[in-house]
């Protein structure tokens, strides 16, 4: 059978994990030595491999002699085979075949639409853990077939590949605890809703920007579309657009009792409580038949809050106070934005004293220790804590 054009896998790995390339490595599976055989080989005897194979943009369009794969990766661990030629999954299975211990690969960025996989094919794929799929425009047929095949599928990776649709799988994958889809075209929320029947024990749905804007369906068979789901991204979706920042944060993490994490940030019990406590007042105001299913979950555990009380935070800007000089009272309203100076120059006309020869004093009406000397110039009142009803004394200066 004639091989494939193009640079093997084993042509990449004799060039780039040559002695001449990589003199001297420690650790396990380092420096593999295969005998050449009596007929001579033409490649080199001992190759420096680590248990991490890297061979990433390299221009492989196919498998190579399968004897030397299996005699120098035995004790490989993960591959990353992203961004090369491979458009033939016979070939890709040919690699995978012959390394036994492999539980990462990654197959992002290759033509391998160009090909159907056939189960047989797939099952080289066995032992698999992680598998990286991006942009290689994977169909749903072949993700099904991967994942009949692969029993201990921990985390797959299908983003950057077009898809508008989630096609459902004939058999569930129970092994599947984490799914990257991010970038894709996925619209509507009821193709979102398949990944939870494939993928029961998923508890890491990262579905950052595709172009969710609506979810019509109701309220409880949404929460229980992902019963396991712990940790949730939900960046760039036309959906949430319309909520603030608090709001979308809040009503995400209300809407789904299991997430422990949200954009990466860890969900604590006390966020939870103030989230579905905020998500119960901001629908306590809507319309009996636009109140969502969930509002009814909370009232139950929590009962009918009252709305929270508004309060001004905003500094005050002025007071009135009671300004003593001599024998005279006179109440005036103070900015206390001003300095002393300058409520000394605005005092100038009401006591007739210069700004020079004027002592100020400032009492608190609950001070236990009497007036305060009000010394410096240029102190802004309002760091004196002046409320309505203090008072403020106004002395000559004693020569």
């Amino acid at each position: 059978m004639d091989q494939p054009s193009g640079r093997s896998f084993m042509q990449v790995l004799c060039e780039k994990y040559s002695p001449e390339n990589f003199p001297y490595r420690r650790g396990p599976g380092m420096g593999v030595h295969v005998p050449a055989t009596p007929q001579g080989s033409p490649m080199k005897d001992r190759l420096n491999l680590p248990s991490v194979l890297v061979l990433n943009s390299c221009g492989i369009t196919c498998a190579g002699d399968e004897n030397e794969i299996a005699a120098f990766c035995a004790h490989v661990s993960e591959l990353d085979l992203s961004d090369n030629k491979l458009e033939d999954w016979h070939e890709v299975s040919k690699i995978v075949s012959n390394v036994p211990h492999l539980e990462f690969l990654n197959l992002s960025s290759n033509p391998l639409s160009l090909s159907v996989l056939e189960r047989r094919c797939a099952g080289s794929f066995a032992g698999v853990r992680k598998l990286v799929l991006n942009n290689s425009k994977a169909s749903w047929e072949t993700v099904h077939t991967i994942l009949q095949e692969l029993p201990d599928l921990e985390e797959l990776f299908l983003c950057l590949n077009d898809y508008e649709t989630v096609s459902c799988s004939p058999v569930c994958c129970q092994s599947l605890k984490l799914l990257h889809i991010t970038d894709n075209n996925l619209q509507d929320w009821t193709e979102i809703r398949k990944l939870g029947i494939m993928f029961p024990s998923l508890d890491t749905l990262i579905l950052a920007n595709n172009n969710l804007t609506t979810i019509e369906e109701s309220e409880d068979s949404l929460l229980n579309s992902f019963p396991k789901l712990e940790e949730v991204k939900l960046l760039g979706i036309p959906l949430l657009q319309s909520y603030t920042t608090e709001e979308r944060r809040k009503l995400l993490i209300a809407r789904l009792p299991s997430i422990i994490k949200l954009n990466g940030s860890i969900v604590g019990d006390g966020e939870r409580e103030d989230s579905e406590r905020f998500f119960i007042r901001y629908y306590m105001e809507f319309p009996e038949e636009e109140v969502p299913f969930r509002y009814h979950e909370l009232i139950t555990k929590y009962g009918k809050l009252e709305p929270l009380a508004v309060v001004d935070l905003r500094p005050q800007s002025s007071v009135k106070v009671e300004v003593h000089f001599q024998d005279k009272v006179e109440e005036m309203s103070i900015r206390l934005d001003q300095t002393v100076a300058e409520l000394k120059k605005h005092l100038k006309t009401v006591v007739q004293l210069s700004t020079s020869n004027m002592l100020l004093f400032y009492l608190d009406q609950e001070a236990p220790f009497g007036p305060e000397e009000m010394k410096y110039s240029s102190r802004a009142l309002h760091s004196y804590g002046i409320r309505d009803g203090d008072k403020i004394y106004v002395e000559p200066r004693m020569k």
